[in-house]
Formats: C-alpha cells, structure tokens, sequence
C-alpha cells in the first residue's frame, strides 16, 4: 500500500524558510511589518513545499480570523427546509458571501438564532466567542432587532444588516424593496391596470411595510385608489390563499395582484385556477423573490428578482473593509432589484 503523503504544515514552512512561526503568520496575511527579502524567502518555502495555508495558520497574528459569521432566523430557515417548496435566500446568500469571502481568503461560517428566544444573546455571545468572527452578516428580521443589534455594537465587531435602512449601529445594506414594489406596480399600471391588489408580507419584518409603501405611493402617483386593495399576509403559501381569496371576492376584484413573496404568489396562482380566473387574461401576477418554482407554473410569473447574492456580496465587502479601518458609508447602501418578464402579465382594457 502507498504511504499518505505527510500534509504540509506552517511548521515545515518556517523550518524551510529558517523563520518563526509567526513571520510565516504574517506573511500569510499580508501585514505590512515584513521585510521585503523576508517576505520573499518565505513565498519561495511556500511556493516550494505547496502550502495551503489554513485559517489556523492565518490566525497565528492574533489580529484577524478570516471567518465571517451569517444569521439567519432559526423557526423560518428550518421551515422553509422541511418544506422543501424551492426556497434558495439561504442557498443565494451563501453564493454571494461565499465567493466574496474566497476573494480576500476569508471563510463564511452560517449559523441560526430565534430571535423570539430569551436566551438570544446567551446564543450570540456564545457563537461570538467560539468562532471569534472578523464580522457578522444580519438578514431579516435580526437587521433590525434592537436588542440583537445593541449587543453586536457593544463587541466592537463590524457587522452589517441585510434588508435594513436604519443609519446607526452596523452597516445597513438595503434590497430597495420600496423601490422595488414601486417598479412592478408601475410596470402594471402601464399597462393598463388601474385596481392593482397587494399581498403583503409578514409584520414581523420591516421590509414588509417598504414594499406596501412602494406600492401605495406609485398608486397615489398614478391618482390611482388604494382603497381595500391590500390584503395581509405573513410570506406563508396558507396566508397567501387567504389573502387572495379577499381580493377577488371583492365586488370589484383587482385586475392585478402584487404578492410579496413567491409562495403567496403560487397560492394566489392556485386560487385563480379554481375559480375559474384565467392568468393573466384575467388577472395578471406579479411576485417578489424569484425563487426557482415560479420557473415552472403556468404560466411562469413575472417576478422582482431580489438580489440576494449580490446584497450578501456587498455586505461581506463592507465588512472586510471596516476591518481594515477603513470608515464606514455615511449613506445607505442600495442593491437594486429586478423585473423579470415572464408569462403572468397582460394588458388591461
């Protein structure tokens, strides 16, 4: 049987190259504090003796550990898992984080919390002190929990928080999701409808009344009445029936519906059939997400296209470079969303 061959180790570098372990360190890491024919001898054991350094070996320094930690809610993310109904936030902020983090030899490492939970901090506090992160990435709805967001400030640890727009503690990163429901209810408007219904999402999140707001001013803009045309829901495909059952029991249906997500898009695509409705010459559907299932229905909706991997790429841009003193954006940071056109719009009139 042929022997496994020995991995290489920061050890075998510094022995090679006749330096200490943390010289070896720091050139890893590209500190500045490194004479030039230092730095060069090293590169030349290292290029040699085919090292790969480890995060281990990059957290020899003791400045930086070159893992980025992401939050995601623990009750929703496992849900939408056991569902297993085509949901990807988790699969494309991981796209997005992942690759930026590879970009500057950076790790992303994913971790749940239930922000309803009263040992929420114990749960943090407890995740901070074994990964020891650069920083933290939020999603909603921890972006804007106060209690969450206070305690990071106060571990002098940047962190950024997806789908927020407050200025204050950590770096919000915003999806535009007002402006983002402003352009699918111009989108129909423009043609043609003027009784365009809105299925909002839960309340539990903040960017559920941006996207009602969005909503509600292009109506307003257009002289359009809003009047009984918002239907609560809370992201779920049951609340999506309910809310679509309501709109087009109403004495004068919408014309169009705007879900705020795309399961309660699916319910309201479901609801139409069995009535009879025929989409979109009949009603015309329009959906936040895009997710990979709306793809497929018929017919395939029209969708917002959140930019989920792009949102987490900048955020672990921001991150890395508030770790390195650079100051952070005195503006909001937007990533601006898109329309894809697909099946479920027609014109009205």
């Amino acid at each position: 049987m042929a022997r496994r061959r020995q991995a290489v180790t920061i050890k075998h570098v510094a022995a090679d190259a006749g330096v200490s372990l943390q010289t070896v360190s720091r050139v890893i890491n590209g500190e500045p504090n490194v004479r030039p024919e230092m730095k060069e001898r090293v590169q030349g054991s290292i290029d040699r003796l085919g090292y790969v350094p480890s995060i281990a070996a990059q957290r020899m320094s003791g400045s930086r550990s070159y893992l980025i930690l992401a939050i995601n809610d623990r009750e929703r993310t496992i849900a939408d898992w056991q569902a297993r109904q085509g949901t990807d936030w988790v699969d494309q902020m991981l796209l997005g984080g992942m690759l930026k983090c590879a970009e500057h030899g950076y790790r992303m490492i994913f971790e749940l919390v239930d922000t309803h939970s009263d040992h929420v901090e114990r749960e943090l506090l407890g995740a901070i002190a074994a990964l020891q992160p650069d920083g933290i990435i939020l999603t909603p709805p921890h972006s804007d929990n106060a209690q969450i967001v206070t305690l990071l400030a106060e571990q002098n640890i940047p962190f950024a928080r997806i789908g927020s727009k407050q200025i204050g503690h950590g770096i919000p990163v915003s999806m535009d999701d007002e402006g983002s429901a402003r352009t699918a209810t111009r989108y129909l408007i423009e043609r043609g409808h003027q009784r365009i219904g809105f299925i909002a999402g839960s309340s539990e999140y903040e960017l559920s009344s941006w996207r009602i707001d969005g909503w509600k001013a292009e109506m307003t803009a257009a002289g359009l009445d809003t009047t009984g045309l918002l239907a609560p829901g809370d992201f779920s495909y049951a609340s999506g029936e309910h809310a679509a059952k309501v709109l087009l029991d109403l004495p004068a249906p919408p014309s169009a519906i705007i879900a705020s997500n795309d399961q309660m898009a699916l319910a309201t695509l479901e609801v139409a059939r069995l009535r009879g409705v025929a989409v979109p010459q009949q009603l015309s559907l329009i959906s936040f997400d895009n997710t990979p299932l709306v793809h497929f229905t018929q017919p395939p909706l029209t969708a917002v296209d959140q930019p989920i991997a792009a949102t987490a790429s900048k955020a672990v841009e921001l991150i890395i470079a508030a770790q390195k003193g650079e100051p952070a954006p005195t503006e909001l940071t937007v990533i601006a969303a898109a329309m894809v056109e697909r099946g479920s719009v027609a014109r009205h009139g």
